[in-house]
């Protein structure tokens, strides 16, 4: 479970770079900004988080227009949670982002987008290296406003045959599909992948290569859902489940 900080009016935000230390710490013009926007004082309580693991209590030590000065405690560092991957088709660019943020509140490890053949009839689709940055910046908003500890790590969109290589080889492989058997009724070993289909659903030898490739065809609750919804309800019924069978932490 990541820790929160309690303490009343805290504001939070991103270090471009790991916490290592307690200590000054300068953060760059948008944070600046984004501290000026919140009207925040010297003194005022703030997080800050890497968003590969660590994060501090701090407050504002000093603001300018260009640069953020804070003062933060020893860093901590939550232990990860379970290892979840996701196959996320190239879909409409708002649906993307919108499930850019929902996957990062819910500890995606890794958002690997897949160009499907469907994917190619989409207009407005979410490719490149410029939507790429978009979706690292709602991840990172996502981040901050869930107070969670880990980003995803993005990778650029694929065909089918690079992501599923790219995939760890142990581990329970999903593939969601009206057809397939109930979700929760399929036994899960971490690490986790979800795979999905853009709107219109895989075609049938695509289905045949993921199921040949290990994935197991599993059902939610309900019809046809939109390709982000689907995704979110997939993402929230494995992590609840992970988090049920995992070991309790030893007291120290």
């Amino acid at each position: 479970m990541v820790e929160r900080d309690d303490r009343p009016g805290v504001s939070h935000f991103f270090a471009p770079e790991p916490l290592e230390a307690a200590g000054a710490l300068v953060l760059p013009e948008e944070a600046a900004h984004h501290a000026r926007v919140k009207r925040l004082a010297v003194g005022a309580p703030v997080t800050v988080r890497d968003g590969s693991g660590a994060w501090a209590s701090g407050i504002v030590v000093r603001l300018s227009k260009a640069q953020l000065e804070l003062e933060i405690e020893a860093p901590r560092c939550p232990p990860p949670p379970a290892p979840v991957h996701l196959l996320v088709p190239v879909a409409d660019k708002e649906r993307m982002l919108l499930l850019a943020e929902k996957a990062t509140e819910l500890a995606v490890t890794t958002w690997r987008p897949v160009s499907w053949r469907r994917s190619k009839s989409v207009a407005g689709r979410g490719e490149g290296p410029v939507f790429g940055q978009k979706v690292g910046l709602r991840m990172q908003g996502a981040l901050l406003q869930s107070e969670g500890a880990w980003l995803p790590q993005r990778y650029p969109e694929a065909n089918a045959e690079r992501a599923i290589a790219a995939l760890p080889v142990e581990g329970s492989r999903l593939l969601l599909d009206l057809e397939g058997d109930p979700i929760v009724d399929v036994p899960l070993t971490a690490p986790v992948t979800i795979a999905l289909g853009p709107e219109g659903g895989l075609e049938r030898d695509e289905v045949t290569r993921l199921v040949e490739a290990g994935f197991r065809r599993v059902a939610l609750a309900g019809g046809v859902l939109r390709m982000e919804t689907a995704a979110v309800v997939a993402l929230g019924l494995v992590r609840s489940r992970l988090a049920a069978t995992r070991p309790a932490p030893t007291p120290a």
